[in-house]
């Protein structure tokens, strides 16, 4: 799919499920113009993302599947055009792509979730840990829900949220990963004690706060090289 410009940074999509179309729908709104579209039958491994195909695109969002993630990462890297990948359950290829990234002069931003929200509140959890660590009478623990065809657990989010807290902590932090219907997301902290409890909740009540944070990210990624995160985009936001 190619669309003419219209004014505005040119993103290319690669993946044609749900996020990718919401992406494309939303894109527009946020002045955007989508100048290709890569579904997985002109992509085999990689093998179809080249200047070319991503028709002259000034940053590329990707949302596919953890077994094509790294292959579409490293090949619009190597095409040298900067990359957003919102894709979870690839990570043990992050830190060579991190790298590749970083030796090309070329840019990548990854984030286990796009939530503007989410980031706060793995923020907020990490510092309620923090504070909670010398009681030991709280136990820790994380709730995360998502639609039934998700297909990694723990979510990217969640194993973000018990790497973080585990860290404030210094104990381990258990997650109960639930599948159930059309959930978008939602994740719990729980810190319980004998006669009370903590419980904080972020829920995504639809599959677009992820493409708008994505999107977010790819206009602030373009012009930048590095590997960067949604810490870093938070830490640049006006305060």
């Amino acid at each position: 799919m190619t669309a003419p410009a219209r004014g505005g940074p040119r993103v290319a999509v690669i993946g044609d499920g749900k996020m990718g179309r919401t992406i494309v729908q939303l894109a527009p709104e946020r002045g955007l113009t989508v100048c290709a579209m890569i579904g997985a039958r002109a992509n085999d491994g990689g093998r179809g993302i080249n200047r070319a195909a991503l028709n002259g695109a000034d940053v590329v969002v990707e949302f596919t599947e953890p077994s094509a993630a790294a292959a579409n990462v490293e090949a619009t890297i190597r095409a040298g055009v900067p990359i957003v990948c919102g894709t979870t359950g690839w990570y043990d290829d992050l830190p060579r792509l991190r790298e590749l990234a970083i030796a090309m002069n070329g840019a990548l931003f990854t984030a286990p979730n796009f939530s503007v929200g989410v980031a706060l509140f793995a923020r907020t959890a990490e510092r309620a840990a923090r504070a909670l660590a010398p009681i030991t009478t709280f136990d820790a623990h994380i709730v995360e829900t998502h639609h039934a065809a998700k297909k990694d657990a723990p979510s990217g989010t969640a194993a973000m949220l018990r790497d973080r807290m585990q860290s404030a902590l210094e104990r381990d932090v258990p997650v109960t990963s639930v599948r159930t219907g059309s959930v978008p997301g939602t994740h719990e902290v729980i810190f319980d004690a004998p006669f009370e409890q903590i419980r904080l909740t972020h829920e995504a009540r639809d599959r677009r706060v992820f493409a708008d944070g994505a999107l977010l990210a790819a206009r602030w990624l373009i012009g930048r090289t590095g590997a960067f995160g949604m810490n870093d985009l938070l830490d640049s936001l006006p305060t």
